[in-house]
């Protein structure tokens, strides 16, 4: 059906205006309890803002309401000014404002309602239903040019209804008790017989008989107890969006109303258009209303037009391009973007409120955390005090010989990590075997195998206790990764240009391998190609808590897709870890990686580039990897016998379809002596492609050039060279043994330093002098003046040390850290770096080698 035509013009949509109403909790401040004082202060209230004002039907609670407005950041000093009132009047009383769905605790007095004869005729009608509304809703008000175009914008809107609860739940406790649901606000709500999704209607007649119909079946006492998730106003030209919990955040709040006239707009666009009305199951809307009150930001959502569960990030996301066009018309879209982001870093209120009760033992803390951050002050440290962080099993004996990230030096849990040693303390050893044990099942389930040579069936070696990174830290190593990318990637177009850098005396030549040749296919690039677009850079904090580059891998670097299924084994089996405030959220990074992919597609390609993984298959010890980013950049994952080369073009040999981006997952020399789908060599018919512009690479062939660690010592320097800035991040002091001088000192000192093949990975060829024996410092010395440009020799440096479970207790395991770069569009740090742990005893991470690896939580 399609809705009929407007008379009206479409109003600017700088010009829509809107209004928020802001239900509050007032508790006592010594016991943290919902009261029932409302009638002390509305008259206090009442005179400084007679409009402002209003009781609700728990005398507990009380309403605000702002000034109509066209612009958010008016709405935003409005709803702080309306807080900031009734939050001074409030404290002089002894009392605190809690915007939130529900309060943890309620006193047996607030269980009443205020003496009016609407709420007295509610109470004697609805009985259970009326005493158990102990709860708190933000409602949006947004203008629209008549009822018919409201009931336009309901049918319009119900779908992305639930995203806007999802982003709200604030309502995860119900008289003391954790309910299991992020939103317990919304089953109290929609057992009100008229709550729930928008029923599907026509127009504004079809609407009027739907309300003459329930005041006849004495369903509903008046019209105002119409409780959809959205609905007209019965007395102005607005729409009013009821979905969401209260919040206790502004920013919060400003983002469901910039996201909400965002879809009224929409709505009223489609309505002036006569655009066809969309349908949708109720039990559908319904259903995803559940799983939002449900999950919060914390689990799936629905996506209700795609009919499927996503992700909440890619459901925000969806949204978001959705109202793009909107947003833009509105002048709100790069705030609107803003907040959401933050919104999904932060997590929900709901889970915050989990988090300190976790942590503090009390749902008090959770009462003066929901105060503090509706008044907008700071956050109050969430995290135990240090000295009440006691871990007597599962620290039993922990000592680390060097600097530890979790446990100082005097034993003390450091700061960042109390509450969750207190966590795991409580879990305890043979509850970490029963995580385990579900890990294992779940890691099967998902397909999550590290093969090897003696065990095909060998599970990605994965330690529950996850690592944390601070908020500091990381933006110091994003500044400095970015840095190094760079410096990589000029080096890369340097040696295969004009190669200043060797003229120049900045790098010598002996420090590389081989110098590229006309013929090679890394020499043969279209113009503007990236060469290392992806970048995994390995870094290791070092006994005095310093970050040090250790490696640079440019060319099919690993640990993209492992690291975000970590992240989702961990949340999984380990639900009594809630991660702190403002996780970077792991899921991101596929869609990044995309956006980098198709920003290097080559010039013949279209305006809808087609991108490809190509991996040698199931017989790669990663194949897992490539599988899940295949599938979460929704885009084929191919060997090289399911290529077809064919007219100047690499395609898809099943579809015939021409590919603009290859993301390599395979060694550049398996690539080019494989054969198509047809028999026919690849080598050729790809380098040409690559060379007419008609195919990118990524990453180019040739990189290992510059991931070599003969270059490594030099890196640092030609950082200035290239861009004229010092480095930011720290190497290990390294010597090139092909460097007479330097080569004389690595064989004189060997037994103090670590001696690497430049072109070893994986961490073969490694010899580590403090631990080597006579016989293997001889062969390791006759190795390097047999061949002294094959070695690097590099300072032995205490790397930190992380708690890593072992059974039967926490020990120290030596770790590191691989973050992931990518250069397009703009440079750009992947939230999913992968910590790598070595096995008891040993300085070597790799899985390859025995070791295994952890969740990293980077924190915002």
């Amino acid at each position: 059906m399609s809705a009929r035509p407007s008379d009206h013009r479409l109003t600017p949509a700088r010009e829509v205006v809107m209004g928020v109403e802001e239900e509050f909790h007032l508790v006592d401040l010594e016991t943290r309890s919902a009261v029932p004082r409302v009638p002390e202060l509305l008259g206090e209230l009442q005179a400084l803002d007679g409009e402002a004002f209003a009781a609700e039907l728990k005398p507990s609670i009380i309403e605000t309401n702002s000034a109509p407005t066209s612009d958010l950041a008016d709405l935003r000093t409005d709803l702080v000014r309306l807080r900031g009132m009734l939050a001074h009047i409030a404290d002089e009383h002894g009392l605190g404002v809690v915007g939130a769905g529900s309060v943890p605790l309620i006193d047996g007095s607030a269980r009443g309602i205020t003496p009016s004869p609407r709420y007295e005729r509610m109470r004697d009608e609805y009985q259970m239903l009326a005493f158990e509304q102990q709860i708190c809703g933000t409602q949006v008000h947004v203008d629209v040019p008549d009822r018919d175009a409201a009931i336009t914008v309901m049918q319009h809107s119900a779908p992305w209804l639930p995203v806007l609860l999802a982003l709200s739940a604030s309502s995860p406790f119900w008289q003391s008790e954790d309910t299991g649901y992020a939103s317990s606000r919304t089953l109290a709500w929609h057992r009100w017989p008229t709550a729930g999704p928008p029923a599907p209607l026509t127009d504004a007649a079809d609407y009027d008989a739907l309300i003459a119909d329930l005041l006849a079946s004495g369903t509903m006492s008046d019209p105002g107890m119409v409780y959809f998730d959205m609905r007209p106003s019965a007395h102005q030209s607005t729409v009013e969006v009821r979905i969401c919990d209260a919040g206790p955040s502004v920013d919060g709040v400003v983002l469901i109303a910039g996201l909400s006239r965002a879809l009224v707009r929409h709505g009223v666009r489609a309505h002036v258009e006569g655009r066809a009305t969309p349908r949708y199951r109720p039990e559908l809307l319904r259903a995803a209303s559940w799983r939002a009150a449900r999950s919060g930001l914390e689990g799936d959502l629905v996506d209700v037009p795609g009919r499927e569960l996503v992700p909440p990030s890619r459901a925000v996301r969806l949204m978001l391009e959705h109202l793009a066009d909107d947003l833009d018309e509105a002048g709100d879209r790069a705030v609107v973007e803003e907040l959401a982001l933050e919104a999904l870093a932060r997590g929900s209120s709901a889970a915050r409120q989990r988090q300190r009760a976790n942590r503090s033992g009390g749902l008090e803390a959770v009462v003066d955390m929901l105060v503090a951050e509706t008044r907008g002050a700071p956050d109050s440290p969430v995290d135990a005090p240090v000295g009440e962080t006691v871990a007597p099993v599962m620290l039993d004996g922990y000592r680390s010989p060097g600097f530890d990230e979790a446990v100082a030096e005097d034993g003390t849990v450091r700061p960042a990590y109390s509450w969750l040693v207190s966590t795991l303390e409580r879990i305890g050893p043979s509850g970490l075997l029963v995580h385990e044990k579900s890990r294992d099942a779940e890691q099967r389930a998902r397909g999550m195998f590290f093969p090897q040579e003696q065990d095909a069936e060998r599970l990605f070696p994965l330690d529950l206790v996850p690592r944390l990174v601070t908020p500091g830290e990381w933006a110091m190593l994003t500044e400095g990764l970015v840095q190094r990318a760079r410096t990589c990637e000029a080096l890369l177009q340097d040696l295969h240009g004009e190669r200043a850098c060797l003229h120049d005396g900045v790098l010598p030549e002996a420090a590389l391998r081989w110098v590229p040749q006309p013929h090679e296919a890394a020499m043969n690039l279209h113009p503007g190609a990236v060469r290392a677009l992806v970048s995994g850079l390995d870094l290791v904090c070092d006994a005095e808590g310093e970050w040090k580059v250790l490696e640079d891998n440019l060319r099919i670097p690993s640990g993209i897709g492992f690291a975000m299924a970590d992240r989702r084994v961990v949340r999984s089996v380990l639900p009594e870890l809630q991660a702190p405030d403002g996780v970077l959220d792991a899921d991101e990074g596929p869609a990044m990686l995309r956006e980098a992919l198709l920003a290097c597609a080559p010039p013949a390609a279209g305006s809808d580039p087609v991108l490809a993984v190509v991996s040698e298959g199931p017989s790669d010890s990663a194949y897992f990897e490539h599988r899940m980013l295949a599938e979460e950049m929704g885009v084929p994952l191919l060997t090289p016998g399911e290529l077809r080369a064919v007219a100047g073009m690499i395609t898809i040999a099943e579809t015939g379809r021409p590919i603009d981006v290859v993301y390599r997952r395979i060694d550049e020399e398996v690539l080019f002596e494989a054969t198509d789908a047809w028999g026919v060599p690849l080598g050729g018919p790809v380098q040409d492609a690559v060379r007419t512009g008609r195919l990118t690479l990524a990453n180019a062939p040739g990189n290992g050039l510059v991931d070599d660690k003969g270059v490594y010592p030099y890196v640092s320097a030609l950082t200035e060279y290239y861009l004229g800035e010092k480095a930011t991040l720290a190497a290990v002091p390294t010597w090139s043994c092909a460097d007479p001088e330097q080569r004389e000192h690595v064989l004189a000192h060997l037994g103090e330093l670590v001696l690497k093949p430049v072109d070893g990975y994986g961490g073969q060829g490694i010899v580590i002098g403090p631990d080597a024996d006579a016989a293997e410092l001889d062969r390791a010395a006759a190795a390097v003046r047999a061949d002294p440009a094959g070695f690097v020799a590099q300072e032995t440096i205490r790397i930190s040390t992380h708690p890593t479970f072992t059974g039967t207790a926490l020990e120290p395991r030596v770790v590191d850290l691989r973050a992931f770069v990518v250069l397009a569009p703009t440079p750009t740090v992947l939230p999913t770096p992968l910590t790598r742990v070595a096995p008891a005893d040993s300085l070597v991470v790799n899985s390859s080698r025995g070791g295994g690896s952890k969740d990293t939580w980077i924190l915002r």
